[in-house]
């Protein structure tokens, strides 16, 4: 049987792949893109956010989240959670309602979607007939209440959505209520409000745009007071005792209204518009929280003087003589107010304000004098400044994390010590196996620390390179002054600054050496920057050194930006990373590759002009070597300046359409062919393509003339000990690859440690070089006698890694966008080689080597090389031999942005951007996985009003349950420990299949579809084990 069997077939093999590999997006860090709707359940402490991609994310303790996508991928309006269920209801833009409910399942809870329902209403009838612009769920579970533009309040059954018309409160029945007058001066128009009466469930308070107001008895079916604002209504609040409302209008006022039991029309107690007497915004939402002490709380959205600060996004909090206007850099989508849950209370006492803006999650501590915000565990605004580069280190050693965690804390200190007050659900997550850090760098110069060892990405450390140059930013500027003593009283919240005081700040390149505590990075115009890691406040002149890349060259004119001036007086820095050397690349452009050796004291780095080597131990610089070819005049133009280059490679497109057009009709006129054949020509290509697939064969690539730009441009730089000269002896050697397929390394001499500060180091080009395809290189690998990657620097001497064998001869790996190839050395003699394809267009983005451990056994690991395709592909090739493992597709091939923002780990993870504010998790790895797992109970409700008629809603929700399970089988839980997102979960269903489909032909989707594998309408996602 084995002659039958295709060439390379290995049952053992396919069999430890299956151990090794597994692709699965795992979790989304960062802070859901375009939120568009708010909701919060006091008895589940849970928080529920909601996008316009039509996804719903719940939050609850740190490790506590679930996701839901809505089919139809529409704006989500309004969130609702059920009092007292582990149940909720959305409202999206099309008007329908859908049900989803927290449902446990091996152990741990999955959030599906129940019901859908759309209002509509009798033949012929407008739109506007049944468009709902209210929600209202009832405390006793059983209805939802449903206020429309038209005025009418519409009643349906929980959790059926059946209508029941016989409930419903027309405007009619409420007209016979209201005095004459009014109701021959105004007309009702829609349903602004719905609160149900705090201490009686059986009133329910309606407020119409107009100005009115009506208290409802639900068991009379008639309006028991109704009271008459003069101003269009734009929110209502119930006191807690139930005896007065507090109402708020679009003229930037709010009233209180007594609710007595005579049928008196009640006139307002109190009128009053905080921002007076000019004309003010609309105050969209109120809070009137009671205290002990007897002064209420009271907070409102907006009211701010329309001409001087129309433009702000504030929320009032006004406590007595207090009172502070909290200025939000984002807009406002919606707040809740955390307050004592107990309905029985006598006070609210409110303990925390939890505001969601356009572009971050701000909490306020309201019990701490000052009212500082609350330093968030999740739902990081990783966008706060745009995120230019990122950089992963795994297995933290535990010194340089307290360090690092020591030197952040002293950042927050102006953060609340209060514990996180959304704190529902149980994480069940076993804790992460090891440390890892997340870097990213930002246009405005920072770089960020963050915790990217578990479910929850948070904010360790940021540190800032501005301090180093001269700007307009005043390095001691305090980004978060408080106004209190002017009018209003206005201070700024939250951390969301998208603007940058100068482009060339951007980060675009980091290097951290987590075993001597070096750190490197490198920027836009040119600048890069030593660190090192050190727990006290320094004040210290920063020393400069200059890279001129153009020494050799005559005739270059750098057309690009300016450099950065540094500063020449001694900067005080703050505990932390601080740069003690700075080197300036001449020309000024962006840093595109950089390398760190930490144990040679060598900092390496290049540009589209050439690359050079730094000795950051000595301060001095040890070579440069241009790369520039005389054709690359666009890399000259620098990335502020490319008008030129635009309109040059406009004219080369065109060019090349003419030439193809060309050629293509002289085909046409020599060859004859018919259409048949032409037919059947395609055919056999798509046969072939499809037998291609099933069994991958090396194809031709593109040759590349030598002429095309950027050909100087260096994209990778690696250190290595290897064998260089000769075969007897080895030595330290810096390798650099560039965009025209030339590889160049370097020989170095670097003293012995007592003599390292005397003696300079020195180099020497040994090799140079060119792939005949001239692709560009994007890495560079050295594998060792036993064919293992070389270990980092210092990872021996701190018993991480096994010594590297050289005693055999060793290889060279050059990883070109197109192809992979092994040279021997130090004869430099190719080897092996494996190609990718030029027909389907497929070139590497992204390649690193990762370790696989069996999820078997803990005695098999191996080291693997992950790539990244410009297709969006990941795939898995093993080292030495270059053999393809496995092929997953992970990214879209439209989206540019999150293939070039992919970072990958150590240990078979990765991360990439799936929004400006967010991070897609996924793992390669069956044994190295991160995804939530917790568990949400139904609270146990104490109160006459929510147990009415409890039995027969926990009968009908146990039925919906029934009906409502997918066909999943439990026993696969035990397939992998961690469990599985998608693939058990998702693609055993027709339409699922269908929608992959559709997304890998390349159909343009939204963010929200983006994550339609994973959770899809009805079908559950368990926070744990697949199903």
């Amino acid at each position: 049987m084995r002659r039958f069997l295709r060439h390379g077939h290995d049952p053992v093999r396919e069999r430890l792949k299956r151990d090794l590999f597994q692709f699965n997006k795992t979790v989304e860090h960062g802070f859901p893109h375009q939120p568009s709707a708010l909701g919060y359940s006091p008895s589940l402490h849970l928080m529920a956010i909601g996008t316009r991609s039509g996804a719903i994310k719940l939050y609850g303790a740190p490790g506590v989240e679930f996701m839901g996508l809505h089919e139809e991928n529409n704006t989500v309006m309004q969130i609702h959670f059920i009092p007292g269920q582990c149940q909720l209801v959305t409202l999206l833009d099309d008007n329908s309602l859908h049900l989803w409910s927290l449902k446990q399942r091996s152990g741990a809870s999955e959030l599906q979607e129940e019901q859908r329902f759309t209002l509509r209403g009798p033949p012929g009838s407008p739109p506007s007939a049944t468009q709902i612009t209210v929600v209202l769920p009832h405390s006793s579970r059983e209805v939802l209440y449903l206020g429309t533009e038209s005025g009418n309040v519409f009643v349906v059954e929980l959790p059926s959505f059946r209508l029941l018309e016989d409930r419903t409160i027309t405007s009619e029945a409420v007209l016979q209520r209201v005095p004459e007058d009014y109701r021959s001066r105004r007309s009702f128009e829609l349903v602004e409000a719905l609160r149900e009466h705090p201490r009686n469930p059986g009133q329910i308070l309606i407020g119409y745009s107009r100005g009115l107001i009506v208290l409802w008895d639900l068991h009379n079916k008639r309006v028991s007071h109704h009271f008459l604002g003069s101003q269009q209504l734009e929110n209502l609040f119930w006191q807690k005792d139930g005896r007065q409302i507090i109402s708020c209008h679009y003229d930037g006022s709010y009233a209180q209204w007594p609710v007595s039991n005579d049928n008196r029309q009640p006139e307002p107690l109190e009128s009053k518009v905080p921002y007076g007497p000019f004309p003010c915004k609309a105050i969209s939402k109120i809070y009137w929280q009671t205290t002990k002490n007897g002064l209420p709380y009271i907070i409102f959205q907006g009211g701010m003087p329309r001409a001087s600060y129309g433009d702000r996004h504030s929320i009032s909090v006004v406590h007595g003589s207090q009172q502070i206007a909290f200025d939000f850099t984002s807009r406002v989508i919606d707040f809740f107010v955390i307050c004592n849950a107990d309905r029985a209370a006598e006070f609210d006492d409110p303990s925390a304000m939890v505001v969601l803006a356009e572009e971050e999650l701000v909490v306020i501590d309201l019990k701490s004098a000052g009212w500082p915000a609350v330093h968030p565990p999740y739902l990081a605004s990783l966008h706060c400044s745009a995120i230019t580069c990122s950089h992963h280190v795994s297995n933290i050693p535990l010194k340089l994390w307290e360090r690092v965690i020591s030197a952040g804390s002293k950042q927050n200190s102006h953060y609340s010590d209060m514990p996180w007050p959304i704190d529902g659900g149980t994480n069940l997550a076993p804790d992460p196996p090891q440390r890892d850090l997340l870097l990213t760098g930002h246009e405005d110069g920072t770089v960020r620390f963050w915790d990217a060892s578990g479910v929850c990405l948070r904010l360790l450390y940021k540190l800032s390179t501005v301090r180093v140059f001269l700007t307009d930013a005043d390095p001691n500027d305090n980004m978060n002054p408080l106004g209190e003593d002017e009018w209003p009283p206005l201070r700024k919240v939250g951390s969301f600054d998208p603007y940058s005081d100068d482009p060339r700040l951007g980060i675009q390149k980091i290097y951290l050496c987590k075993y001597s505590g070096y750190l490197t990075v490198a920027g836009t115009a040119g600048q890069i920057l030593v660190m090192e890691l050190n727990d006290e406040e320094s004040e210290h002149v920063v020393d400069h050194a200059e890279a001129d890349l153009l020494q050799d060259q005559e005739g270059y004119k750098w057309k690009g930006h300016e450099r950065l001036k540094a500063r020449d007086e001694p900067v005080r820095f703050e505990p932390g990373f601080q740069p003690f050397v700075l080197v300036q690349c001449q020309p000024p452009a962006v840093v595109t590759s950089l390398a760190l050796h930490s144990e040679w004291k060598l900092v390496a780095f290049g540009t589209s002009h050439g690359f050079g080597l730094f000795d950051h131990q000595q301060k001095r610089l040890v070579f440069v070597k241009c790369t520039l070819h005389p054709s690359d005049q666009l890399a000259l133009e620098g990335p502020l300046s490319r008008v030129k280059s635009l309109k040059k490679s406009l004219r080369q497109s065109f060019r090349r359409i003419r030439r193809s057009r060309v050629s293509s009709r002289k085909r046409r006129a020599g060859g004859g062919i018919t259409a048949e054949v032409q037919e059947a020509n395609s055919k056999f290509d798509h046969d072939a393509l499809q037998e291609m697939e099933l069994a991958p064969i090396q194809r031709k690539i593109e040759a590349r003339s030598a002429e095309d730009s950027f050909t100087g441009f260096v994209r990778t730089l690696y250190f290595a000990d290897t064998f260089l000269r000769d075969s007897s002896r080895h030595c330290p050697s810096l390798w650099a690859g560039t965009n025209g397929g030339t590889v160049y390394a370097f020989c170095l001499r670097v003293p012995p440690a007592e003599r390292r500060m005397d003696e300079p180091v020195r180099a020497e080009q040994a090799k140079e070089i060119q792939l005949m395809h001239r692709a560009p290189v994007v890495g560079i690998l050295v594998l060792d006698g036993h064919g293992t990657p070389l270990p980092e620097p210092l990872e021996v001497a701190h018993d991480l890694s096994k010594s590297p064998d050289m005693q055999g001869s060793h290889q060279l790996l050059v990883v070109s966008e197109e192809q992979f190839k092994v040279f021997t050395l130090p004869k430099v003699s190719s080897k092996l080689k494996l190609k990718l394809t030029a027909l389907e267009g497929c070139r590497v983005r992204k390649v690193t080597v990762a370790n696989f451990g069996s999820c078997k056994t803990d005695d098999y690991s191996e080291n693997d090389l992950a790539i990244l395709t410009n297709l969006g592909d990941i795939q898995i090739i093993s080292l030495p031999f270059l053999k393809l493992q496995i092929r997953y597709p992970c990214i879209r091939k439209e989206d540019v942005s999150g293939i070039a923002s992919c970072v990958f780990t150590k240990y078979g993870q990765g991360f990439y951007l799936i929004s400006p504010s967010e991070f897609e998790r996924f793992s390669l790895s069956t044994k190295w996985l991160v995804e939530p797992r917790c568990v949400v109970d139904t609270p146990e409700i104490t109160g006459n009003n929510y147990l009415h008629n409890r039995s027969g809603m926990e009968k009908a929700t146990r039925k919906s349950r029934e009906s409502g399970r997918s066909s999943g089988d439990p026993g696969e839980d035990d397939e992998r420990k961690s469990g599985r997102l998608m693939e058990h979960a998702l693609l055993n269903d027709e339409k699922v299949l269908k929608e992959i489909q559709s997304t890998l032909e390349g159909e343009r989707r939204s963010y929200g579809e983006r994550n339609s594998r994973r959770i899809h309408v009805g079908h559950g996602l368990s926070n744990g084990g697949a199903e």
